[in-house]
C-alpha cells in the first residue's frame, strides 16, 4: 500500500516539476491547425505517448533498472542517451529541467539516494533528465518498473491534455475521456519495449519535430513547448 501512495505523489501530474509550462508541441499544433478538435487531439496525444514509449519508457525503465543494481554509470549512460536523441532545443530543455527538478525534490524528501548522487555529479557530462530520474526514484521507493513506466506515459498524456485545455475548446470531461482511451495501451506498449535496450530507443516523430523547431521562433507563446 505504501509503495502505492508513493507511485501516486511521484507520478502526480500537480508534482512540482514544472510540467505545466510545457505542451509537448501542441501550441504550435493548434496554430498550425493540424489539432484542431476532440478527434485530432487525441490523435496527437496518442502519437506523443507511443513516441514517450518508444524513447523515453526505454531510458526510464533502464533508469529503473540501473537503481536497483546500484549501477550509477548505467543511470548515467542512459541519461546520455535521452540527451542526444532531443534534437529540439524546447524538448531538450523540458527533459532536463523537469529531471532536474524532481531530482532536488526527490533528494529533499527521499534523502540518500542514487539520483542524489547523480545529481551532483551532472555538471560536467550529460545533465539528469526526466524520464531517467522518474525511474530512478520510483526504483528507490520500491515501486514496480511496470507501475514506473505506467506513471511516466500518464504523465505524458496529461501534460498535453492540461494545454489541450488551454488552447482548445475541449473541457474537462473531454480531456478525461481522451486520457481514459489512450491509456489503455499502456499495456501494450510496455509489452513492447520492456525487451528493448539504450540502443534500440526510436523517437521518429517528423511532424512533431517540426512544430516544435518552428516553435522556439515565434515571438508570443503561452507554452515553452
Amino acid at each position: 500500500m505504501a509503495e502505492t501512495l508513493k507511485l501516486l505523489q511521484f507520478g502526480d501530474s500537480v508534482f512540482p516539476v514544472g510540467a505545466f509550462s510545457f505542451s509537448s508541441g501542441l501550441e504550435m499544433a493548434v496554430q498550425h491547425g493540424v489539432v484542431h478538435d476532440r478527434e485530432t487531439l487525441q490523435d496527437y496525444v496518442r502519437t506523443v505517448t507511443r513516441l514517450a514509449a518508444t524513447g523515453d519508457g526505454v531510458a526510464l525503465l533502464a533508469g529503473h533498472r540501473a537503481a536497483v543494481a546500484g549501477d550509477l554509470d548505467r543511470i548515467r549512460r542512459a541519461d546520455e542517451a535521452v540527451h542526444l536523441r532531443k534534437i529540439n532545443e524546447e524538448m531538450r530543455t523540458m527533459s532536463v529541467r523537469m529531471g532536474r527538478k524532481l531530482a532536488e525534490a526527490a533528494t529533499r524528501i527521499v534523502g540518500e539516494t542514487l539520483l542524489k548522487k547523480r545529481l551532483g555529479e551532472s555538471a560536467p557530462g550529460a545533465p539528469v533528465t526526466y524520464p531517467v530520474a522518474l525511474g530512478v526514484v520510483f526504483a528507490d521507493l520500491g515501486v514496480p518498473e511496470e507501475d514506473a513506466f505506467a506513471a511516466h506515459q500518464y504523465g505524458a498524456a496529461s501534460t498535453v491534455l492540461s494545454a489541450a485545455i488551454r488552447l482548445m475548446r475541449v473541457d474537462h470531461l473531454d480531456a478525461q475521456s481522451i486520457l481514459f482511451a489512450v491509456n489503455e495501451k499502456v499495456t501494450d506498449d510496455y509489452r513492447d519495449v520492456r525487451t528493448a535496450d539504450l540502443d534500440d530507443m526510436q523517437t521518429f516523430g517528423p511532424h512533431i519535430d517540426v512544430l516544435a523547431g518552428a516553435h522556439q521562433h515565434i515571438h508570443v507563446r503561452m507554452f515553452m513547448s
